[in-house]
């Protein structure tokens, strides 16, 4: 299990300019978690299994065939918010370049 899987299933309080400031609808928000599942270094099914839907799911979110319901998206953004707060500085290097491809400076 890597540093940023084991980061990502600790619980989180987000911030609200993250929350206000991240994509909502496709295509966005699917390339932003296939870009979110690759900094954490996960799988297609380790990721569901962090976000706690099937892989099948996390599969339509990625190719813009489904929508994430209002909750997945809390969870994507408390995925986000945990790599924050990594002590690995490569970690919060990637969070951050991540959060600028994807409209966001964080706070």
């Amino acid at each position: 299990m890597t540093e940023l899987f084991a980061i990502a299933l600790m619980p989180s309080k987000l911030a609200p300019s993250l929350w206000r400031s991240l994509p909502r609808h496709q295509p966005e928000i699917g390339q932003l978690i296939r870009d979110l599942r690759h900094c954490a270094g996960c799988t297609q099914a380790q990721f569901a299994g962090i976000l706690g839907v099937s892989f099948s799911t996390l599969n339509r979110w990625e190719n813009g065939h489904m929508q994430p319901s209002p909750l997945a998206v809390r969870q994507v953004e408390s995925v986000l918010a945990d790599l924050r707060q990594s002590p690995d500085l490569a970690v919060q290097s990637g969070n951050k370049a991540l959060l600028k491809k994807h409209g966001s400076q964080g706070s």
